[in-house]
């Protein structure tokens, strides 16, 4: 299944893997009104389907992933409009984030501004050689807005976090392998592959624990760890008490591969 809307395109893989490709490649996959407003529609309707277990983020082109906001289209926008904008980006970055099913992000090439802010708000970040990162929003005068100032916080620490924001510096794959924020390290032009394959893998384990084990994740930043802990338990309750946990356990019995219920 493809299907194309405003700015990105949408495709199935092997029925449980969705894919979500940002496809304005002339414009370096920059983000305007219509993209964002594509993406939260797109999101909304792959987080709805039960049937998707995994989804991959990834980008058209070969010079980049994202390259920030479309800055041409803001240039002719007036206050009042830059302000309605900001909603609508709000909610695509929200509506990445909120994903139910774990996202993995295929990164190649520049990864700027809102780009690192969309590659963060996966859980996965798949990146090959040519990926390059940075939140260079104060440069033009601005501040993050898409979720980066507090995902660089949890995900790289208060002093990368700091030094990256406030500088606005670039850092290239060495660096955030190092930093931990590629998850996983590919060679040039096979990232989208890479995270294709870390989705499919993701899929062929339970929904249900899958699901509940990507909440124990998420809701555990910046709560006190007795409170983490707690957040563990509910989501282990949920996956010990679902039909998936019971099919687990009798295909490992049986020696054969599970047929989750997803319940």
């Amino acid at each position: 299944m493809r299907q194309a809307l405003d700015g990105i395109t949408v495709r199935r893989h092997d029925g449980y893997v969705a894919e979500i490709v940002l496809d304005r490649p002339a414009a370096m996959n920059a983000l305007n009104t219509a993209m964002a407003e594509s993406i939260a529609a797109a999101c909304a309707d792959i987080g709805a389907d039960r049937s998707v277990r995994a989804v991959v983020l990834g980008a058209a082109g070969t010079k980049a992933f994202c390259a920030g906001a479309d800055l041409k289209e803001r240039n002719a926008m007036t206050d009042a409009q830059i302000l309605r904008q900001r909603g609508v980006f709000r909610a695509a970055f929200g509506a990445v984030l909120g994903l139910p099913q774990p996202a993995v992000a295929a990164v190649h090439g520049y990864a700027l501004g809102g780009g690192c802010e969309f590659a963060m708000s996966c859980d996965i970040i798949v990146a090959d050689e040519t990926a390059v990162f940075g939140l260079p929003e104060v440069t033009v005068g601005l501040v993050p807005g898409g979720g980066g100032t507090q995902l660089a916080l949890r995900r790289l620490g208060a002093g990368l976090a700091a030094d990256l924001i406030l500088t606005g510096r670039r850092i290239s794959i060495d660096e955030a392998e190092r930093s931990g924020l590629v998850a996983r390290r590919v060679p040039a032009g096979q990232a989208r592959a890479a995270a294709l394959e870390v989705a499919s893998a993701i899929a062929a384990n339970s929904p249900v624990a899958v699901r509940a084990a990507k909440r124990a994740l998420r809701n555990g930043w910046g709560v006190t760890l007795e409170s983490a802990l707690d957040i563990e338990d509910a989501a282990w309750r949920t996956a010990a008490l679902s039909g998936d946990r019971r099919e687990g356990i009798a295909a490992f019995a049986d020696k054969r591969a599970p047929q989750w219920p997803g319940e």
